[in-house]
């Protein structure tokens, strides 16, 4: 798995103080984009929220799922939250250490109060020591919100810094980009109130031995709430690891309804899904990968998306009119751009694959954020992709209609046919997902040759001798 080092700088250590006039919670800033372009330490918002013990404990939800690896858990994970601020809001989100868990907690406007909400993304600063503090908050004493530095600290600040060396896996990063393509297909399948919502997490299954997987398990609405099922019945919601959602625990004496999010099942496969506390003033979201060992990276939502030439164009003009939107308004953006709303769908979906939109199911809506990391990185680092365009340089795809022939390296041939407007393939990928996890390198490949594209620069597409059925493996 490929990793690099991200350097991550504070001011100083986030804290929770107590003072004369209640607590105050400081979140420090590292390094952020906003609308005035990349600035050190950037200030969010300086306010109080409305309830402070929910808001403790949702963060420390989030630091949860930051520090965890629900697949493989003994190596320990610790990435610092992303937050942004959106205008009437601020997203806080984190994912698991194994790639398969991502959290988010939106504080809407009417958790807070007296300050103004900015715009931009950055690293937000959880220490331990803060954890320890927030876990302690246990009244409704005032709670001042400070997400950015002290204004004091901006002028006077000796260039002193707290410094963080942590490792960002690649699959890490192409989560980010894969959750939102999978998200949005998602719609609201069940929602419980807060009775039922307790009863419903605290009977679920814990890891088993060593922190093994329980695996996935189904459930149907059943009145004001939801009961096991052996097997996918019509209106069944996947629940992937359901020990996954133990940060959800955290909230649960907080939380008015759990709602439930997913695709239709048509089969017995395992699903993705978001499972949404519903709190005052706030919500805590975590969306689940389709199995605990399977992290979101190599579902393969985005590369029809980074393959394709139209998409990577109008996402170019797009990314122009975003402007920190907390909902991105579909018929209004394909207006600005003067674009179809589909060609709109796709240029966001695009812009997803760098984590510059994410999606929030509750709202059926993309948001803007920029991730405070190398964006290139999600196309560059793809596997798939990479191999994609290796076999387009290589002049390893034949076309022939609406068939193609591709030449792997390894000398075996595989025929690609268009079905349906899918792309399907002879290879053992597409023999094993049938296109659940997104296109094989092959199918990309030809997707690339017929858009026109080359692979690397200066590389043209010939066509080479067709190969007979007997080749095709």
């Amino acid at each position: 798995m490929t990793r690099s080092l991200q350097a991550v700088a504070y001011h100083r250590p986030s804290a929770l103080e107590s003072g004369p006039l209640g607590q105050r919670l400081g979140l420090e800033t590292s390094r952020g984009a906003t609308p005035a372009g990349r600035v050190d330490h950037p200030r969010f918002f300086s306010g109080f929220v409305t309830e402070p013990r929910t808001a403790a404990a949702a963060l420390l939800a989030v630091a949860d799922v930051a520090a965890a690896r629900y697949w493989q858990p003994q190596r320990p994970a610790s990435y610092d939250p992303v937050v942004t601020g959106s205008g009437d809001r601020l997203r806080f989100e984190s994912f698991s250490g194994c790639g398969g868990v991502l959290a988010r907690l939106d504080i809407l406007s009417e958790g807070l109060d007296g300050g103004e909400v900015g715009h931009g993304t950055t690293n937000v600063d959880v220490n331990h020591p803060l954890r320890e503090a927030l876990s302690r908050v246990g009244s409704d004493d005032p709670l001042h919100l400070r997400v950015g530095p002290e204004e004091l600290a901006v002028t006077t600040v000796d260039g002193a810094v707290i410094e963080k060396k942590v490792p960002l896996p690649d699959r890490w990063l192409r989560g980010f980009a894969e959750a939102q393509v999978v998200a949005a297909g998602f719609e609201l399948r069940a929602e419980l109130p807060a009775a039922e919502a307790v009863r419903f997490l605290r009977g679920l299954p814990r890891a088993g031995a060593r922190g093994a997987s329980r695996g996935a398990m189904w459930v149907v609405p059943a009145g004001r709430g939801l009961r096991p099922t052996t097997r996918p019945v019509p209106g069944a919601v996947c629940l992937p690891g359901p020990e996954r959602l133990s940060a959800l625990q955290r909230v649960l004496r907080h939380a008015t309804a759990l709602r439930v999010y997913g695709p239709a099942a048509t089969d017995a496969s395992p699903l993705a899904g978001a499972w949404e506390a519903v709190l005052p003033g706030m919500r805590l979201t975590l969306t689940l990968s389709p199995d605990a060992a399977r992290g979101f990276s190599g579902e393969g939502g985005v590369l029809d998306a980074l393959a394709g030439a139209e998409a990577a164009e109008d996402a170019e003009l797009i990314s122009v009119l975003l402007a920190w939107e907390p909902r991105i308004d579909l018929a209004e953006l394909a207006a600005s751009a003067g674009l179809s709303v589909e060609r709109v769908r796709a240029a966001l979906v695009h812009l997803g694959t760098s984590g510059r939109v994410g999606y929030d199911a509750a709202e059926a809506a993309y948001f803007h954020r920029e991730l405070p990391y190398d964006s290139d990185r999600v196309e560059r680092h793809n596997p798939r992709l990479k191999d994609a365009r290796a076999l387009v340089a290589r002049h390893a795809v034949t076309l022939d209609g609406q068939m193609a022939t591709v030449r792997a390296e390894d000398g075996h041939v595989h025929r690609v046919r268009a079905e349906g407007g899918v792309l399907t393939c002879t290879c053992l990928w597409w023999a094993q997902y049938r296109g659940g996890r997104g296109p094989c390198k092959h199918a990309l490949a030809v997707r690339l040759v017929r858009r026109g594209e080359t692979g690397v620069a200066g590389a043209s597409v010939e066509p080479r001798t067709p190969v007979t059925e007997g080749d095709v493996r």
